[in-house]
């Protein structure tokens, strides 16, 4: 995490340095969403260890498990702590959904081993649906079902793609991937890392010292969504007798900072940011600590 925190601080710098701005990092997060994180996920099962298939039902089955266990506790429990009942929604979302694209993966790889994305691409499948179900309703509240529907096209979005190959490869036992091809996804898949910590330094340069303190509830929501609800969902799927690699990656990967798509649902559902940035940029930080602290005692 050390290591991450000064390419995040590389980001930063550039920002001030005007060597990356709103556009550029708009569209290297369309690179790395769309390209290079797909192609780190198909990657992940080209390596040197094969990712073992029989994990993938209960793995997708963990995922799903996990973000119906999470959206009953994030819908309720704001309600104990934040009094302004039109906020309660965005403390939802922060609480339910965390950065697995930009951060999650590579932690994973960096604490589990190249494979371990694999493992986390499909842990994330009920995570990248949710977003777009559970996660607009949190923003829009009762008026949800008025403005929006279900895009199906989400189930076709690169990253989903690039997981439903990565489980045919497994399945089909594909394990000697001709190099020609295996390589370049690798390299083109090593981009994700340093241009997600990239972007999120930048985007940090960019926020007014201000907007960066936030308020009490925040760091009340940062708690919970960084230490308190990842360790209760360890403990509840020791209970039922999960796999321990699964959980610990599981566990790992809800531990996240908050998802970047909050800020991206505020612009275009015309909501107001500034409790969204300040949750994004507060998680982000106190997750340099909240991280390593996972690992150590699930990982």
């Amino acid at each position: 995490m050390l290591i991450m925190l000064l390419v995040v601080m590389v980001g930063f710098v550039a920002q001030k340095c005007r060597l990356m701005g709103e556009v550029f990092e708009r569209q290297l997060s369309n690179l790395i969403i769309n390209l290079t994180c797909p192609c780190l996920i198909l990657s992940s099962v080209m390596g040197d260890v094969f990712p073992r298939s029989e994990l993938i039902l209960p793995l997708l089955g963990v995922g799903f498990l996990t973000y119906t266990v999470l959206f009953i506790v994030c819908s309720l429990l704001p309600r104990f702590y934040v009094n302004a009942p039109t906020l309660r929604g965005m403390h939802s979302f922060m609480l339910m959904f965390g950065n697995v694209g930009f951060i999650g993966y590579p932690v994973a790889a960096s604490i589990f081993g190249g494979e371990a994305v694999f493992y986390a691409s499909l842990l994330n499948v009920a995570n990248t649906l949710s977003v777009f179900i559970c996660g607009v309703y949190f923003m829009l509240g009762a008026e949800a079902t008025e403005h929006h529907r279900f895009n199906w096209r989400v189930l076709y979005c690169p990253g989903l793609v690039a997981s439903y190959l990565s489980i045919l490869i497994v399945l089909l036992g594909l394990s000697h991937i001709p190099r020609e091809l295996s390589v370049p996804l690798r390299l083109v898949g090593d981009i994700t890392v340093p241009g997600s910590l990239l972007i999120i330094g930048s985007s940090i340069a960019a926020i007014s010292p201000r907007r960066m303190l936030g308020t009490p509830t925040v760091y009340v929501t940062s708690l919970f969504r960084l230490l308190l609800i990842p360790g209760c969902m360890y403990l509840l799927l020791r209970a039922l007798g999960i796999d321990e690699t699964i959980n610990r990656i599981n566990t790992i990967l809800i531990g996240m900072p908050v998802a970047s798509f909050g800020t991206m649902f505020c612009l275009r559902y015309q909501r107001d940011d500034t409790l969204m940035v300040q949750g994004t940029l507060i998680t982000t930080i106190l997750s340099v600590i909240t991280i390593p602290l996972l690992t150590l005692l699930f990982g």
